[in-house]
């Protein structure tokens, strides 16, 4: 068989993930492609997928029993923004070789992580189309922002997750026929995954929550020249605050190991502080039904926490300019503010008030449109984008 050629005449599909975050809000479109008669899928895990100290989550997606045809090793041990740069560089080193060898039809990617522009620059080298996850969005705090317009500039397909991202994305000169409002996918969990009950969830973690549960999920603002410079002011709030914390581990940007570790410390000398490496999709989607409220300045609490009605305090500047819903209470990364927002988040009063909300990030239907696209998606000349229009333009010269 040919490289690029599926087997049996199927369609070769490739997706990349490189972390437990985007494999979360991958696995329901996996699952389609995987069952979808017509595809021969592959996984291409790197990154962070390969790590022990992020908890080698390639290892997940083989239990869930996704073809991974490579595992590209390209995540530097270090702490730096220079680290960052060199892992895209090692990245695409890896998958040069990874795609040549297993070509496939269509490759599909998400979000907006830096690595991610690895395989978007192989694949345009290599002339395989791309199709793009959540594109359109805004997060102003995160080199992410910059790394997300330059996939959808990219990308061949477009898979949104809000109508004004699919707004966005056809202003940036994208045809409106590429640009699908899919939903985000890791909204597909609610509906097509068994949420674990309380004491289920407090067997799974191995603790027991009670009231009040706080989830902390907190990243490095990577548009920052220190990129922890808002965490003090958090972790200030949090070692004043009563109750249960349950601490997820941050991504692996530069300085995320000082994250971890000022973590850890605070778990030492603080009763009831819980850190987990990773949980799983069904595990951390349990647990935003559960906890009382979630603090930090993950997406998560920008995009999943709606589905729950959960209240979110989010610090800081992160995710400036992303689309919310009204169970977000944004403060910024000053210690009193945090905890006045986090008491307003716990009142049974601002509880009651997100009774009958609307999560505008779609309604769990996403990884069956997203199939569907892409298994049916004519494949000639999808590569040759014409150029955008300029206003008052009459003709070429």
């Amino acid at each position: 068989m040919s490289a690029g050629a599926g087997c049996e005449g199927k369609r070769r599909i490739g997706v990349v993930t490189t972390s437990r975050a985007d494999y979360s809000h991958l696995y329901w479109p996996l699952r389609e492609l995987a069952n979808h008669p017509g595809v021969d899928l592959g996984v291409f895990a790197l990154g962070p997928h390969l790590s022990p100290q992020f908890g080698l989550t390639v290892t997940q997606i083989e239990r869930d029993g996704f073809p991974v045809r490579a595992r590209v090793e390209c995540l530097l041990n270090s702490d730096t923004d220079t680290g960052m740069a060199k892992t895209i560089g090692v990245a695409v080193l890896g998958l040069a070789d990874a795609l040549t060898a297993w070509r496939p039809d269509l490759l599909l990617l998400i979000a907006d992580r830096y690595e991610m522009l690895a395989p978007a620059t192989t694949a345009l080298a290599l002339r395989i189309p791309v199709a793009h996850i959540e594109g359109g969005e805004v997060s102003q705090g995160a080199i992410d922002d910059a790394v997300r317009n330059a996939l959808t500039k990219l990308a061949h397909i477009h898979f949104t997750s809000t109508e004004m991202a699919r707004r966005r994305v056809i202003a940036m000169g994208e045809e409106p026929w590429r640009v699908h409002r899919a939903g985000a996918p890791s909204l597909d969990h609610l509906r097509r995954s068994n949420l674990l009950i309380r004491s289920a969830l407090n067997e799974r973690l191995g603790i027991e929550l009670a009231p009040s549960t706080l989830l902390a999920a907190w990243h490095p603002v990577t548009i920052l020249h220190d990129t922890n410079a808002e965490a003090e002011a958090f972790f200030a709030a949090l070692d004043q605050v009563a109750g249960q914390l349950i601490f997820v581990y941050p991504n692996a940007d530069a300085g995320s190991h000082a994250l971890i570790e000022r973590t850890r410390s605070l778990a030492a000398v603080r009763e009831r502080t819980h850190v987990f490496v990773n949980l799983d999709a069904v595990t951390y989607w349990s647990l935003l039904a559960h906890a009382d409220a979630l603090i930090g300045n993950s997406s998560s609490g920008i995009m999943e926490a709606a589905s729950f009605a959960l209240p979110v305090v989010n610090v800081g500047m992160r995710q400036q300019g992303r689309d919310r819903a009204p169970n977000v209470i944004d403060v910024p990364a000053d210690a009193g503010a945090i905890s006045a927002a986090i008491e307003k988040a716990l009142s049974r009063e601002f509880r009651k008030s997100l009774k009958g909300m609307v999560n505008p990030y779609g309604d769990g239907t996403a990884a069956q449109t997203i199939a569907r696209v892409l298994t049916s998606v004519g494949l000639d000349g999808l590569l040759i984008k014409p150029p955008v229009p300029v206003p008052g333009e009459t003709g070429q010269r």
